[in-house]
């Protein structure tokens, strides 16, 4: 018994064909949107990738250009059926391709789905890998004249002050680095001297920040230096000054950037499935329901429906047809391997 079957008197097939064709065109804006999509989160990711250790997350991007652009390569497709469907001489050249269309039509909804999904799963690669790429980006940030480094400086200045983070996990991953290069310290001074001989390592490490951790909502003046020295400042408590620099690190500031455009897009994409999947099944009840019109009587009612038989009847069909196909390929192999070794039986008999 077919599955959805549907009565389609000339009337209600010509709807459908109009209604199909400004779905399709609606489909190919989709398909620029989900292209667009991927293209801004793909250059925001680029935008901090020398803060990022790995590039595991752009696969999310990556899925949504192909995606996309497949989307309106086969909605236009999709569109030109329309034009031609009510049209007994034009219309019959394209069914032939309508089941690898159904097919990629399908695959697309897939993708789209595996991309929203993707996005919520990669979040602790996600993670980790900017966990990484900080903690490597504080460390070289005296690096301002290493080749290859010399805009590691400006590339943490600026994450920090435009999403309002300091350090990693917090304003404390600076005390753990050498964050001033050795040009810019004057190394005849005792001070100096003192910190560089103070840990094994011989860096001159500090309890101070650079300038980008400081808030501009801060009552007072900034403090860059002596952070955790109470008698260094007047009026001053460090476990109580919250409002002098920002407090949240950056690594959670950029995961919560990224993750809030993942939710802006999940709905999109969303809709953008729900739109495609609406071409597939109105173009699959526009087909079944020309294929059963009456060659002698254009004008009479007809039948469509989404499957020919129900589900697991053709899921059955579907499990034969590949069963015969996969048996056919061993019988050609089996054919190949054997002229073979009448070929080698013949050259050593002459």
């Amino acid at each position: 018994m077919a599955l959805l079957k549907l009565q389609f008197p000339l009337q209600r097939r010509v709807r459908l064909a109009q209604s199909l064709w400004l779905l399709s065109w609606l489909a190919v804006l989709a398909g620029a949107f989900t292209f667009s999509l991927g293209v801004y989160l793909k250059t925001e990711l680029l935008r901090r990738a020398e803060v990022m250790d790995n590039t595991e997350i752009h696969v999310v991007p990556n899925i949504l250009m192909l995606v996309g652009l497949i989307t309106i390569g086969i909605n236009l497709f999709a569109g030109r059926v329309c034009q031609d469907s009510l049209d007994s001489a034009r219309f019959p050249p394209w069914k032939p391709f309508l089941l690898p269309w159904y097919g990629l039509a399908w695959m697309v909804c897939v993708w789209l789905l595996s991309a929203v999904v993707l996005s919520y799963a990669l979040q602790g690669h996600l993670e980790e890998s900017l966990k990484v790429g900080l903690r490597n980006g504080i460390r070289f940030y005296r690096d301002t004249d290493v080749p290859g480094r010399c805009f590691q400086k400006e590339t943490i200045d600026r994450l920090q002050m435009e999403l309002r983070c300091c350090g990693n996990t917090n304003y404390r991953d600076w005390f753990e680095v050498q964050w001033i290069s050795n040009r810019y310290l004057d190394f005849t001074s005792k001070e100096v001297k003192d910190r560089v001989r103070s840990n094994v390592d011989g860096r001159y490490l500090m309890d101070g920040v650079p300038f980008s951790c400081c808030n501009p909502g801060s009552p007072r003046p900034c403090l860059q230096n002596h952070l955790t020295d109470n008698t260094a400042h007047y009026n001053y408590e460090h476990q109580s000054e919250e409002l002098n620099l920002y407090n949240r690190g950056c690594r959670q500031a950029l995961v919560d950037y990224y993750m809030g455009l993942m939710n802006t897009i999940g709905p999109g994409i969303l809709s953008v499935i729900s739109l495609q999947m609406s071409v597939l099944v109105s173009l699959r009840y526009l087909q079944t329901s020309l294929d059963g019109v009456d060659p002698e009587n254009p004008e009479a009612d007809s039948e469509g429906y989404i499957l020919a038989k129900g589900v697991k009847e053709t899921m059955m069909d579907v499990k034969n047809s590949m069963f015969k196909l996969l048996q056919f390929g061993q019988v050609e192999a089996g054919d190949e391997a054997e002229a073979g070794a009448d070929g080698e039986k013949a050259a050593t008999s002459s």
